[in-house]
């Protein structure tokens, strides 16, 4: 045994034994090659290790600690959490939503050729006329899909999936901003593909960043939300979009096939005035996905892709090849709720609950570091010195409150930002008032590891 697993192995046996305790500093990884005698690079192993064993995590800055709780991998945050007061997933459904979804399906069962057309098996593509109405309802910044350009999977997981595995060739690179969306990071580590994380700024994704992260090995595509990014909220300038779109159209891989961009457009429809999409920019390099959980609800399991005429037959062989195609009746139900009103009504509405929300959050955490956007429905706190994450989140368990640590975002969870992320669209108003309160009044607090 080499000897970096050696000593692995020891702290390995010190934590699952509890000799070091759950929230316990371990040394830098200067002084602790120093106490064994060791090379840096070999303490730097050890502590990989342990990450990798998910045993302890580290944080910029702040250093590695002994993991709380047991070691799990990171949450892909697709299901809502256990606890009394989810702050911890995004399915927003508005009280009275089930009143408006239900004039659609009673219009559905009453008509026996609908009902019988829903309850039979439906290819990727759909009809011309499900194109159609999904096409003329959906808009990105003032762009609309062609009808001839979309897809359709049985959810926007799906979805996801189905373009990675069109894009990517086997053990290929994908390009993720350093904070993303967990699922679709998990689906690229399910699928065999490695990823990089791309760091930006408040805008997102930096064009140097594509570009070094290209340098050190070649990306096979790139993954982006562009409009209310997921944590962050971030939504790129024009400008910044179109110089993203001019750098990846530069980049080359080895087989000098074009390198091409996931744009993932859940969250888009909260931004009116978001600027046009990626995939209006640049319509021949772009996948763009969305799908009706966030705009309807998650129950409504409708993924949609919008992709060029060229990669269709590869996108609808992973589709199928993957059993990601659609399903009669969600796809039914969504064509209605797009051709009579209800998908633009449910917007509407839920873009202005959204902006509620956020100024109960600004009301309530004020004094606080926060980042978000006043469109969506989440933002990223920033915790005060005394707090990590994981140990911050743990406390709100306990307070029957679920809150997500960035780590789960982050490409490298090893080097997140000790934040966590708040979703606001789950608990009614008053609930979500009176649990921002306490997340305030917990941040504020010292920390008490006994008792966290």
């Amino acid at each position: 045994m080499t000897a970096y697993l050696a000593i692995a192995e020891q702290l390995a046996g010190d934590i699952t034994e509890g000799r070091l305790r759950p929230g316990e500093r371990l040394p830098t990884q200067r002084a602790f090659a120093h106490s064994r005698g060791i090379a840096t690079s070999t303490a730097f192993r050890v502590y990989a290790k342990l990450i990798e064993m998910g045993l302890v995590t580290g944080e910029v800055g702040r250093g590695t600690y002994v993991r709380i709780g047991e070691p799990a991998s990171a949450p892909a945050l697709a299901e809502p959490m256990p606890a009394s007061i989810d702050l911890g997933t995004n399915f927003p459904i508005l009280p009275d939503q089930h009143v408006l979804m239900s004039r659609v399906l009673v219009t559905l069962v009453r008509r026996p050729d609908s009902l019988d057309r829903a309850l039979h098996a439906v290819n990727v593509q759909g009809t011309a006329a499900d194109r159609a109405a999904i096409a003329s309802a959906l808009s990105y910044g003032g762009w609309k899909a062609k009808p001839e350009s979309l897809l359709f999977a049985g959810n926007g997981r799906q979805a996801l999936t189905a373009a990675f595995s069109a894009l990517v060739p086997p053990g290929g690179r994908i390009g993720f901003e350093a904070l993303t969306y967990p699922v679709a990071k998990a689906a690229a580590l399910r699928l065999g593909f490695s990823t990089a994380a791309l760091v930006g700024d408040e805008q997102g994704v930096t064009p140097d960043a594509l570009k070094a992260a290209h340098r050190i090995a070649p990306l096979h595509a790139i993954y982006l939300q562009p409009t209310a990014q997921n944590p962050t909220g971030a939504t790129m300038s024009r400008e910044r979009r179109e110089e993203i779109v001019a750098t990846v159209k530069r980049l080359k891989r080895p087989d000098n096939a074009p390198v091409h961009i996931v744009e993932d457009a859940v969250y888009s429809f909260l931004e009116l005035r978001a600027p046009p999409p990626l995939a209006a920019l640049a319509p021949d390099a772009v996948v763009l996905v969305d799908s009706f959980s966030k705009r309807v609800s998650p129950g409504l399991t409708i993924g949609i892709i919008s992709a060029p005429g060229a990669l269709h037959l590869r996108l609808i062989a992973a589709l199928r090849s993957g059993g990601w195609g659609p399903t009669g009746f969600p796809l039914e139900v969504a064509v209605r709720c797009a051709a009579d009103g209800t998908l633009s009504a449910l917007e509407d509405a839920k873009r202005a609950n959204a902006v509620a929300r956020q100024e109960i959050a600004s009301r309530e955490l004020a004094g606080l570091s926060v980042r978000r956007n006043p469109s969506t429905y989440h933002l990223l706190l920033d915790l005060p010195e005394q707090w990590r994450a994981e140990v911050f989140a743990l406390a709100m368990a306990r307070r029957h409150i679920a809150v997500t640590p960035a780590a789960a975002f982050a490409v490298m969870p090893a080097h997140a930002p000790n934040m966590v992320r708040i979703a606001l669209a789950n608990p009614d108003i008053t609930t979500l008032s009176s649990a921002l309160g306490m997340v305030k009044g917990v941040a504020l607090s010292d920390v008490d590891i006994e008792n966290e």
